[in-house]
């Protein structure tokens, strides 16, 4: 077999879509001016952006002006909490132990800045509870940050519910809904002043990021400028918008759907065909997802068998020695370190068919058979 043959790590990066491409192409084929300039070339190009920030807003049904463009969605994430906290020089943080490494790193800066910070647990099911964030909040709750969709598992947390206690309570919510994003039909509640999404992960280029900024919130720029509305300092990335712009525009909820139907048919064949396999994460999860543990085998000898097979997949975090960690959001939801270390994620997408899925459960009973003897 080719190696990567077989794709199933679309959590990880998507591929570009053809069709998306070819629209790429016709723009890299036309001069292209600065869309700060005065003259013709850079206006046309500063209406193309318009036009697609305009189509942009129309998906998430929220004003243009509310979508700045940035470089991904570990900036967008990065701006959106330090925006909130910026005019604040201690207070209380409310996030999860289940969020991205990016989450997670902004909100230890504020930690050893003296901001005092609640990390809510996520139990067996893989979200967290409304009611544990309602006991969570202080007096001097400065902001929430919680994750949309987790990137390992899938599981959805309860964002509508979550926004709700944000805005009863009067406390900025910031969602990292870069997961989220294609793989699940969602509108933006409100109580949520901020959410950050990438471009990369809906099968657009890489490094194109946005962020939705709530009117009203008006959070310094991470890069000085005069650019998106003085938010986010550099030349805009044309391409890279073009290319987020056309992928949303050809998402869809039978798409969707189609995933769905596809990862359940994925489970319901492993259960049958290989004994001894636990799905890791009981909530509800976003389509494309699927974090299977197969007992009595060793994650990363199985994510090498299956590379070496033409899979890709995944398995944890990546340490700086090159080898894997156990996941800490498997070990925060309670999962036993055994079961975490037999570990491997599956994420599909729009464009996986059946048949790579027939042929990945033929290639899985094989090794798990060779990897268990």
């Amino acid at each position: 077999m080719k190696k990567q043959e077989i794709y199933l790590d679309n959590n990880a990066t998507t591929f570009l879509d053809p069709s998306v491409k070819e629209t790429l192409v016709s723009f890299l084929e036309a001069p292209h001016g600065n869309p700060s300039s005065t003259h013709t070339f850079g206006q046309e190009v500063r209406s193309i952006i318009d036009r697609y920030r305009r189509q942009i807003s129309h998906y998430f049904n929220v004003r243009p002006n509310e979508i700045i463009f940035t470089s991904s969605g570990s900036e967008s994430m990065g701006f959106l909490i330090r925006g909130c906290l910026e005019n604040h020089r201690q207070g209380h943080l409310i996030t999860s132990n289940l969020e991205h490494a990016t989450v997670k790193k902004t909100v230890a800066l504020y930690e050893k800045k003296g901001f005092s910070v609640t990390y809510l647990p996520g139990h067996a099911r893989g979200c967290i509870e409304p009611d544990t964030l309602l006991k969570a909040i202080k007096p001097d709750t400065k902001l929430i940050t919680i994750i949309g969709a987790n990137n390992e598992t899938g599981v959805k947390n309860p964002i509508a519910e979550i926004a709700l206690i944000a805005k009863e309570a009067k406390i900025p919510l910031v969602v990292d809904a870069v997961s989220w994003l294609g793989k699940d039909s969602f509108s933006i509640p409100d109580g949520v002043v901020g959410m950050g999404f990438s471009g990369h992960k809906i099968h657009a280029l890489q490094g194109i990021g946005v962020a939705y900024i709530k009117a009203g919130l008006k959070p310094q720029p991470l890069i000085n400028g005069t650019q998106e509305y003085g938010l986010r300092g550099g030349t805009e990335n044309l391409l890279g918008i073009v290319s987020f712009g056309e992928a949303i525009a050809r998402l869809s909820p039978d798409s969707i759907t189609k995933i769905a139907s596809l990862r359940d048919y994925f489970e319901t064949r492993l259960l049958e065909s290989i004994t001894n396999i636990k799905i890791n994460g009981e909530g509800p999860r976003i389509s494309n997802t699927s974090n299977v543990a197969f007992m009595g085998v060793d994650g990363e000898s199985l994510l090498i068998a299956l590379d070496q097979s033409g899979i890709a997949a995944s398995h944890g975090s990546a340490c700086s020695a090159g080898a894997l960690e156990p996941s800490p959001v498997l070990i925060n939801m309670g999962i036993p370190l055994e079961q975490v270390r037999s570990s491997i994620r599956f994420s599909l997408s729009r464009f996986t068919t059946k048949e790579e899925i027939d042929q990945t459960i033929s290639i899985l009973v094989g090794l798990i058979k060779k990897l268990r003897r």
